[in-house]
């Protein structure tokens, strides 16, 4: 997801969305410990989205 889609979705349903992607990087990281981690590059995908999403609802919460 890109800046433009974060920024169309309600505060509500970015929640959920990160609450999403933190269960699914959870999975990423146990996959990656027992070693059939088909592809790594998805974890550092989740972490940087999580934090754009974060960075935004913080942005709307600055601005009321």
């Amino acid at each position: 997801m890109n800046n433009k889609d974060i920024r169309a979705l309600s505060n509500e349903e970015i929640v959920k969305k990160i609450e999403q992607m933190k269960e699914e990087l959870f999975n990423l990281r146990f996959s990656q410990a027992t070693g059939n981690l088909e592809k790594p590059s998805r974890i550092k995908e989740l972490r940087k989205a999580i934090a754009r999403m974060k960075t935004i609802m913080r942005e709307r919460e600055l601005n009321k």
